[in-house]
């Protein structure tokens, strides 16, 4: 069987003058499509509206998102990925379908060759399905790269120094840690912990605080407009409508960025807890560099008001937010993509990780 090394060289580079490239962020809440030299064209929720019956896929990305908690009877909208893996294989397939065919309908000689980002903890069998799941979708080849890696180059990290890179990846399904040098991970952590864990506290704490149920998208919109995670210097309120649970009639409440605060505050012990276990491991001399260097955040959980002076408090490391930390992923499988010998450092660099 050709070596992984010798199989990345030869399929990006047998293939490379015939064929596009797509560096794909497969993500539990958004999927997002870097194509060289165009960069992000894609960026739609990680959603399918599906037939209950026929299984039939009628929309997918924006337009399945607004029938979430509002479809008849004989469609469900779901999302085919959860904590960062595949959860619905089928849906999935036909997601990436029409998301390739949305960048270049036309691709020659087979199809693109794809790079893939998906969270450092899957399994094995978690990171077959995602490759077949690619490759039904017309992929000509297919390599997969750990998030936080992918992130670190979308966030200019300069990653092939001899130093210590710090790299905290919060998604949708998961939170992604790594510790980057010479152009590998040195160490890395990942829990089943996101954005979605934050929804969820934050429909839990509404139930029982307001007896007021909501559903995700009202959970999500709340998070953003009105979320944080250190004290604020002028805190927020907004207007909630909901169902009263014992009731059972639409109600209307107001709360404050305080208490949402508080909601999120089990979710964020959790990312914290793993940042010191993380921080407590690394090797002394890749310590020392983030002192001075501390480390950046990515994905869309970076964008929680106060985020990075909460997590400065608490490690006493500088934390800094990266420029678009929404695409810094995706971005970073493109880049990935133009540079064959990086993809072969990053595989001889992982192979003795913490």
């Amino acid at each position: 069987m050709m070596r992984v090394a010798d199989s990345l060289a030869h399929l990006f580079i047998v293939f490379g003058l015939f064929s596009k490239d797509i560096g794909i962020d497969l993500g539990t809440a958004n999927t997002l499509i870097y194509v060289k030299d165009k960069g992000i064209v894609v960026r739609e929720p990680s959603v399918v509206a599906v037939d209950v019956f026929t299984r039939k896929v009628h929309q997918v990305g924006d337009e399945a998102k607004k029938m979430l908690g509002r479809t008849p009877g004989n469609l469900r909208a779901v999302r085919p990925l959860k904590d960062g893996v595949i959860s619905d294989f089928e849906a999935c397939e036909e997601m990436l379908r029409r998301f390739i065919r949305k960048v270049d309908s036309q691709f020659s000689i087979g199809g693109p060759r794809v790079v893939i980002a998906v969270p450092s903890g899957i399994t094995k069998v978690e990171r077959r399905a995602v490759e077949e799941s690619a490759y039904n979708a017309g992929a000509r080849s297919v390599v997969l790269l750990e998030e936080p890696f992918v992130a670190a180059i979308g966030a200019g990290l300069p990653i092939d120094e001899a130093s210590a890179n710090m790299i905290v990846d919060i998604g949708g399904g998961t939170t992604e840690i790594a510790i980057i040098s010479l152009s590998g991970i040195v160490l890395k952590r990942s829990i089943r912990v996101g954005g979605d864990e934050m929804d969820d506290a934050i429909i839990n704490f509404l139930k029982q605080k307001y007896t007021l149920n909501i559903g995700q998208r009202t959970a999500e919109e709340i998070k953003i407009r009105i979320g944080s995670a250190y004290k604020l210097d002028k805190e927020l309120k907004m207007e909630v409508r909901g169902q009263d649970s014992v009731a059972g009639l639409p109600r209307m409440v107001n709360i404050t960025s305080q208490e949402i605060r508080k909601a999120l505050s089990g979710t964020l012990q959790e990312i914290t807890t793993m940042i010191r276990k993380a921080l407590e491991i690394c090797p002394p001399e890749l310590s020392s560099d983030l002192v001075d260097r501390g480390f950046f955040l990515a994905g869309g959980g970076a964008l929680l008001r106060g985020l990075d002076t909460y997590l400065s408090e608490i490690t006493g490391l500088p934390v800094l937010v990266a420029e678009d930390p929404l695409t810094a992923v995706a971005s970073g499988a493109g880049i990935a993509l133009e540079n064959v010998e990086l993809l072969l450092e990053y595989k001889k660099a992982t192979e003795n990780m913490i």
